[in-house]
């Protein structure tokens, strides 16, 4: 299954709203066994946007494509000199109450899989442990010649060295860590080559346009094929890579409950969609539960 730049998708009107009523969420919980989906919803109160949520970054910004990246030097250039400076935006994002909560919830034993869309890292940074990262990290690096995988963090230390003085102001920074700048900021940054072999370095991310390795989606499927319930968390569920897993646990009767602040492509398949933020809900949730956010052993 490939992900694309840009979905057309309208809501459906004829289902009942979202409730405002956190119960749902708890009562899954309470059971035990529960596969945690999270979208780019989950990290908005890090400070990272959202593709499709209420000034969502789609509204202005395409995404780099698989297809685009590889095919074109001056692609590359942009992106990376876009990326780079959106990565000083990522590198200082702190997990939320939300992924404090989520790592809460696994440590108590709630959780049996946690499924991000999101490849900035926050849920492991709250302490959560078994993270399947479903796109990818922009904390590592690939060399799509050798496969040699490097820390994004060493990269970055190259490019200040090879660009130095490079700092435009970015417009906005995008969810997948991207920068919005024009052509002239961009100017003649230089890409370095990966170290090993001289190759063409991408972000270990799965790109617009790229497949999601297959063994990584068959993991997930096994998750949620032995789950209780999926708890969807902050996910518009507009692109196939992570619908199709709400569509598994409908098919297979397992419960699905989303929380998302907008409607979903998912809800037709959901019990129950609760309308509310994510960090008040997930943090009243684990309050109800006797669960504190903070674990004693990191605090």
């Amino acid at each position: 299954m490939r992900m694309r730049p840009t979905l057309s998708w309208t809501p459906d009107t004829s289902l009942p709203p979202g409730t405002t009523d956190p119960g749902p969420v708890a009562d899954v919980l309470s059971s035990g066994g529960v596969v945690v989906l999270s979208g780019a919803g989950l990290s908005t109160e890090s400070g990272i946007p959202d593709y499709r949520g209420e000034g969502g970054s789609l509204s202005r910004h395409t995404p780099m494509t698989y297809q685009e990246f590889t095919s074109s030097p001056r692609a590359r250039r942009r992106y990376w000199a876009r990326s780079h400076l959106g990565w000083r935006t990522f590198g200082r994002a702190r997990p939320n109450a939300g992924h404090r909560a989520v790592a809460a919830f696994g440590r108590h034993g709630l959780l049996s899989g946690v499924i991000t869309q999101n490849v900035d890292g926050l849920h492991q940074a709250a302490g959560s442990d078994g993270v399947v990262e479903l796109h990818g990290s922009l904390e590592r690096v690939v060399c799509l010649s050798c496969g040699d995988f490097s820390r994004r963090r060493e990269l970055a230390r190259r490019l200040e060295e090879a660009n130095a003085g490079f700092a435009p102001v970015a417009a906005a920074i995008n969810p997948d860590g991207d920068a919005d700048l024009t052509d002239e900021q961009v100017g003649d940054f230089h890409v370095v080559p990966c170290t090993v072999c001289g190759g063409v370095l991408k972000p270990d991310v799965v790109f617009f346009g790229e497949a999601v390795p297959p063994q990584r989606v068959a993991h997930c499927r096994t998750l949620v094929g032995a789950a209780t319930s999926l708890l969807v968390l902050g996910s518009s569920l507009t692109v196939m890579s992570g619908l199709r897993f709400v569509r598994q646990a409908a098919q297979a009767g397992t419960p699905v409950v989303i929380v998302n602040r907008d409607p979903t492509r998912g809800d037709q398949h959901a019990v129950t969609r609760v309308a509310l933020p994510l960090g008040t809900t997930l943090t009243t949730v684990a309050e109800h539960l006797g669960l504190p956010l903070d674990d004693p052993a990191t605090a």
